[in-house]
């Protein structure tokens, strides 16, 4: 496993050398979280990382102890060595590296102009960059595209995700669960029993009186959940820092013409879009023919197609109909699926499933559905 991270180490190396950059710095913290430090090195955060043009990899984390279980680096360097100071560390790391006057360091576009003012008064001996449309970006689409052991992850995470929401339709139908808190917990406590680390993101509960909402606020309350009408569960789960990502829609009951309405346009446009998940096909292809096919329906979705998910539950690329032609779904990306309708009388349904773009077409990795009690 230790060769998937330096041979990205390695590519990322090589992308530094054609953008003519002596290094790149990666900082995440508690203001500024940035996955890629877990995608280089498996750290799973707090830390600053310089890599530079000929693949050196100097990690500075605020836990030592656990860098040295489990980070792949060329060098492991505690920040407390620094004070704890993120730009005096790369300063002094720049200097030792030998890092010569006036190259061109790239630093996150996600910085704050203050720190930005701190980084270039700090290391006024090298060309430091803050680009919108830099090389940070330029990893964004580098993530987008899994390796084997990605992926092998993520199917972990739609396996357990998949037993989940077995367990979630059984408790409706045996009545343990009733209680929006009650299927949260459940997610909660039942993914850890399965070797996660959590959940990909804090779960999303809406019983038939908030449903209406494409993320209900707050996340979860003690209403009663599973009752006539429509309910959602918007859920993922981490293994190995990866997470899966899917909706579910609890259908109960005698439904209303157009709840039936809702749900049959729902499901349509998902197996349409589902046949438009095909390699080098524009991303926007598919987004359009939902589009299409809720327009037709005298409705409209109010959010996107989908998004790619790896460490982050919303990664590149997104699908929506209004991006460039030349954005295309790749082999090696996972994208979720997730056409969704939401009226403050009928309420809401979303479907969305995990979805690996293959060489020949694609492969749903999670099985969420609509499901009827």
């Amino acid at each position: 496993m230790n060769n998937y991270y330096r041979n990205r180490q390695k590519e990322f190396a090589f992308m530094l050398q054609e953008e003519n950059l002596a290094a790149a710095i990666f900082e995440d913290s508690e203001n500024n979280r940035n996955s890629a430090i877990r995608y280089f090195t498996n750290h799973p955060g707090d830390a600053v990382l310089i890599i530079t043009n000929s693949a050196e990899t100097i990690l500075c984390p605020w836990d030592e102890n656990i860098a040295k279980k489990r980070a792949i680096a060329t060098k492991i360097i505690g920040l407390t060595k620094y004070n704890r100071n993120s730009i005096k560390a790369i300063k002094e790391i720049l200097s030792e590296l030998n890092i010569k006057k006036d190259s061109r360091i790239d630093i996150p576009p996600t910085t704050p102009y203050p720190i930005f003012l701190k980084y270039v008064e700090a290391l006024f001996s090298y060309n430091v960059l803050c680009r919108e449309n830099g090389i940070h970006q330029k990893v964004d689409k580098m993530r987008a595209i899994k390796d084997y052991e990605e992926i092998k992850s993520i199917r972990k995470a739609a396996e357990i995700t998949d037993e989940l929401i077995l367990k979630l339709e059984k408790g409706l139908k045996n009545d343990s669960i009733k209680t929006e808190t009650d299927v949260a917990l459940m997610i909660e406590k039942e993914c850890r029993i399965a070797g996660c680390e959590g959940t990909g993101f804090e779960s999303l509960v809406a019983g038939t009186k908030r449903s209406f909402g494409i993320h209900c606020f707050p996340s979860y309350t003690a209403n009663s959940f599973g009752e006539e009408g429509l309910s959602l569960v918007d859920f993922g789960v981490i293994i190995n820092g990866y997470t899966s990502d899917v909706t579910v829609t609890i259908a109960k009951g005698n439904l209303s013409e157009k709840q039936e309405k809702q749900l049959n346009l729902v499901q349509k446009a998902y197996d349409e879009a589902l046949k438009l998940y095909k390699p080098f096909l524009p991303i926007k292809t598919a987004a359009e023919k939902v589009d299409s096919i809720f327009s037709k329906g005298k409705t409209s979705m109010p959010h996107a197609l989908g998004h790619g998910i790896g460490l982050e539950a919303h990664e590149f690329p997104v699908i929506k109909s209004n991006i460039s032609d030349d954005i295309v779904f790749k082999p090696g990306m996972i994208v979720t699926l997730e056409p969704g309708l939401y009226n403050t009388t009928t309420g809401g349904c979303r479907l969305e499933n995990d979805i690996l773009i293959t060489e020949f077409g694609n492969e749903v990795l999670t099985h969420s559905q609509i499901i009827r009690l």
